[in-house]
């Protein structure tokens, strides 16, 4: 929460300006409490989001610090020497990682920073177009490339740290003929091969007869089997399933199978359950192992290219 480009601010959630004064900011906090709270017949879950935005900004060293970083957890300082975005340097890890192909969410941060200087007008200067100030100030389609883009980099982060043993390839493109028609992930390890779609909405989401439903969700699970598909008869490869990743406070429980759809074993996984169902797999899906696993990666390594 408040970590998400379309997501509200600790300021918006208490119906304030960020620049109120200590008092008032206190009495909108108190109003909100009495607004939302479930006793009172408000909204369990907003009564909830009140208290945590209080926590960010109730003190005055803890609204300096807000202040100063609130925003979006993963968004890079912008140098306008390199507006081109990199992913962050790790700190030296002698872990065994998996192997990794393409730059996870750089498709989506490309669009973004092309749409936000078009939507800001040609000639006008971006200073940091990362700034929360002028992300939630943009136009909804625009956010949520930067919100998916932060979150396809989060799952890279995740699935690098599976081992050795997994191969991913990020941003694959799916179909040829649609250039913005792509897989975020494609993770082959012990368990199985997997569609990945990372996803952040901005809000709570829930499923219904098989597919995710919610304000602004447009049947992702429905575009990411035909994708998974495509990829398969085109790469001749079976995938195991697909798995839907979003931001833990965005689901009911952490991990949600659905059954089969379409020959696909399909979940809905919590970002920091990821990792587990992985290496487990989703029930119902078919592990890959010994030759076929080389042959698997053989063929996708033969077929995938990246958007």
């Amino acid at each position: 929460m408040f970590d998400s480009p379309l997501s509200a601010s600790a300021y918006d959630v208490l119906g304030v300006a960020p620049d109120v004064d200590d008092e008032e900011l206190r009495r909108a906090y108190r109003l909100r409490l009495r607004q939302t709270h479930p006793d009172t017949g408000g909204d369990a879950v907003k009564f909830v989001q009140v208290q945590r935005a209080w926590d960010l900004v109730g003190t005055a060293a803890a609204r300096a610090a807000y202040d100063r970083g609130h925003g979006f957890a993963d968004a890079p300082t912008f140098s306008p020497d390199a507006p081109t975005w990199r992913p962050p340097q790790r700190p030296a890890d002698t872990r065994p990682r998996a192997r990794s192909f393409g730059q996870p969410g750089g498709w989506r941060r490309e669009r973004y920073l092309t749409l936000i200087r078009e939507w800001v007008g040609r000639g006008a200067p971006v200073e940091d177009p990362y700034d929360p100030a002028l992300v939630r100030t943009a136009p909804h389609e625009i956010r949520r490339l930067l919100a998916d883009a932060l979150a396809e980099e989060a799952t890279a982060r995740v699935v690098a740290d599976l081992g050795m043993g997994y191969t991913v390839w990020h941003d694959v493109a799916a179909d040829p003929r649609d250039p913005e028609a792509k897989l975020d992930h494609v993770v082959l390890g012990p368990s199985g091969l997997y569609a990945v779609l990372s996803e952040d909405f901005g809000t709570p989401v829930r499923t219904r007869r098989g597919e995710l439903i919610g304000e602004c969700v447009d049947s992702p699970i429905a575009t990411l089997v035909h994708r998974t598909r495509a990829l398969s008869r085109a790469a001749r490869v079976k995938f195991s399933g697909a798995i839907v990743v979003l931001p833990d406070d965005d689901v009911v429980q952490a991990l949600e199978e659905l059954g089969r759809v379409r020959g696909l074993a399909i979940a809905v996984v919590g970002r920091s359950a990821l990792a587990t169902v992985l290496r487990r797999g989703v029930a119902g899906a078919r592990e890959i192992g010994g030759n076929e696993l080389f042959d698997v990666r053989t063929r996708l390594q033969q077929t995938v290219r990246f958007v």
